[in-house]
């Protein structure tokens, strides 16, 4: 094959296939290893090589030999010592090396046997490029080509020469696809088959709705308007919840557009399937009643323990609120994660005045409430009888239901509260320490009692205590618990002892408790190093204070700061001598920038006074 034409028919097949060109060529190269095996019979063991030029399609293979210096045995495992210095000059007799060991009819012969090769490592190379590209298009929506269709579902032909499968369950309900149809679908599951990569599409998961929408709409795509929820009975009814991320955007029109031009594509693509655009609310109560619409809700009271939604509406609304065969309940119930209960105002106030009569600790809360008792009967008689209701009569039921159930709900987050408070009591009052204490340190405890309360999942002797003071029906209610192992329970219970916490070192921190560890005058030589620590930490204006009522410092401001830093080794003289140390003693004066220390003999400690200058006529005559 000429240079040209082996080179276009290379390029060709790069293109077709849709394959990197060194993926090819290392599929080409280890094809001819395989065949020059073959050709000549070569051992596995032995290192063999090709290479191949991509502009000529010569192929040259290289094999590992040993080198011999006399005469060649076998020309397929050794080399004269003349060829092998040719590759390597220094090669000795014995040495490994690799030399050019291409057959001299190796080209029609590696062509027939490597073909089959080469076309199993090109079909192996394309199903590794299609399986990481589907891979990466998980849950993103492709389009494609019907390919046939069957009991099992839809064969769909994709890009790279790739197959998808449409279960009939992730099909639109009603929706008749015909072969050679384009459609869209959104990537599911992408696994590996021993055919190629299976790939699962989906036009019935919420998220090719998502994917539909960020397509549609600008807003989504940028994230100005975030999707909160999605809620899909396929080919029927979606409610989507959508919110804006920035002030002054309304992210329910942005996903309808102007005349509802960008909703209607997507109803177009879903089969004309109806999609609710509804605004989500931090507010369980708001976000429940548009999540109801287009029925018009009169009021929600949620149970939070159960979470739990009694949604009241209008005689009028009461199907609307419902939906076909219960659609619209349930696709609220989906996207906003409450059970939802729907009633009618009528059946709503009939409820309220059964608990009301029930219950006479609520008659005594809501007295207005009993007042009107008689009234809303009359109501509900008229509407038993199928008589005309006003508007006023409708109001008077809606406020009667509103004050009973708010009431009740009230009442029920009290209780709760109480029991929580009941149970934080019980726990406080167990020590700490039994809730580390493994339970076999009760050693007390029967073996059978024992097993049943591991078995039963008691691990410390705490979770035994706790449930013993709260709630003993619990551990009684354990298979093969009686009156005898209760007893046994609470004895060795009792039996037990706990190491007391220990308490936090007390930290001085405040003034009269440094002015006791300080209240003993200590002569300066003799004062520890820790005691004139703690002085220095005396509040300085509590020290003035002091200072001042004793008559120690004058009031024409003393730098007590300055004072308290004074160490004894400040006493002493720059000369140091004796004689002046014990005139420092006995109270001489010292000169200090103006300060002076002396023993005073009534106190019975150094203190410290201020030097006054005074004199007529400016003499040097110093006061103190």
């Amino acid at each position: 094959m000429a240079k040209n034409d082996f080179a276009l028919a290379f390029n060709e097949v790069l293109e077709e296939k849709q394959l990197a060109k060194d993926v090819v060529i290392s599929a080409i190269e280890s094809a001819m290893v395989s065949a020059y095996r073959r050709a000549v019979g070569a051992s596995t063991a032995q290192h063999v090589e090709s290479k191949l030029d991509p502009e000529t399609g010569v192929v040259t293979v290289y094999a590992e030999k040993e080198v011999v210096e006399d005469s060649v045995i076998d020309e397929r495992t050794e080399v004269l010592i003349d060829e092998a210095r040719k590759v390597n000059p220094e090669a000795q007799p014995g040495d490994m090396v690799v030399v050019e060991s291409t057959p001299a009819d190796f080209g029609r012969v590696a062509a027939q046997t490597a073909r089959q090769v080469i076309q199993q490592r090109i079909r192996e190379a394309e199903r590794s490029n299609q399986m990481e590209y589907y891979q990466r298009q998980e849950g993103e929506i492709v389009s494609g080509l019907v390919q046939a269709i069957n009991a099992q579902g839809i064969t769909i032909g994709l890009e790279m020469k790739a197959e998808g499968t449409m279960p009939n369950n992730q099909r639109i309900p009603g929706e008749k696809l015909k072969l050679h149809d384009r459609i869209r679908a959104v990537v599911i599951e992408v696994k590996d088959g021993t055919r190629g990569p299976q790939i699962v599409l989906s036009r019935a998961h919420r998220n090719f709705l998502r994917r539909l929408m960020e397509n549609e709409v600008p807003e989504i795509y940028h994230g100005i308007v975030e999707i909160r929820a999605i809620a899909r009975e396929p080919g029927a009814r979606a409610k989507v919840a959508v919110s804006a991320t920035q002030a002054g955007i309304d992210p329910v029109g942005a996903c309808v557009g102007q005349k509802g031009v960008r909703i209607q594509a997507i109803v177009k693509e879903l089969h004309d399937e109806k999609i609710d655009i509804i605004l989500w609310d931090a507010d369980p109560v708001a976000y429940i009643s548009k999540a109801i619409s287009p029925a018009k809700v009169a009021g929600v009271y949620l149970t939070e323990e159960e979470r739990t939604a009694t949604v009241v509406v209008g005689e009028d609304q009461l199907s609307l609120a419902i939906g076909r065969d219960g659609q619209n309940a349930r696709l609220a119930a989906k996207l906003t994660g409450w059970r939802i209960d729907i009633k009618s105002l009528s059946e709503a106030a009939g409820d309220s005045l059964v608990k009301l009569k029930g219950d006479d600790e609520l008659q005594t809360m809501l007295k207005t409430a009993v007042e009107v008792m008689p009234q809303v009967e009359e109501i509900l008689a008229k509407k038993a009888e199928n008589r005309l209701i006003t508007p006023e009569e409708f109001h008077v039921l809606e406020a009667f239901v509103d004050r009973v159930e708010r009431r009740m709900i009230l009442a029920k987050e009290e209780a709760t509260r109480e029991e929580d408070e009941r149970l934080a009591s019980a726990r406080a009052e167990i020590p700490v320490a039994a809730f580390s204490m493994s339970l076999d340190q009760a050693t007390n405890l029967k073996e059978h009692v024992f097993n049943i309360l591991t078995e039963a999942g008691y691990e410390t002797v705490g979770q035994v205590m706790f449930d013993m003071k709260t709630n003993q029906n619990k551990i009684l209610g354990l298979a093969g618990v009686g009156g005898k192992a209760i007893t046994n329970i609470e004895e060795s219970l009792a039996a037990l002892t706990f190491p007391e916490p220990v308490a936090a070192p007390e930290v001085v921190d405040s003034v009269e408790a440094v002015d006791e560890v300080v209240a003993e005058p200590i002569a300066v030589e003799e004062m520890p190093a820790v005691e004139k620590q703690t002085e220095k930490k005396k509040d300085p204006k509590r020290v003035a204070e002091e200072s001042e009522e004793d008559g120690d410092v004058s009031k024409d401001g003393v730098n007590l700061d300055e004072l308290f830093s004074i160490k004894p080794e400040m006493f002493a003289s720059p000369e140091g001598t004796e004689e002046e140390s014990d005139d420092k003693k006995k109270g001489k004066k010292g000169k200090k920038k103006g300060v002076a220390l002396e023993f005073d003999e009534k106190l019975g400690e150094v203190v410290t006074r201020k030097k006054h200058k005074r004199g007529d006529g400016g003499g040097d005559e110093e006061a103190w």
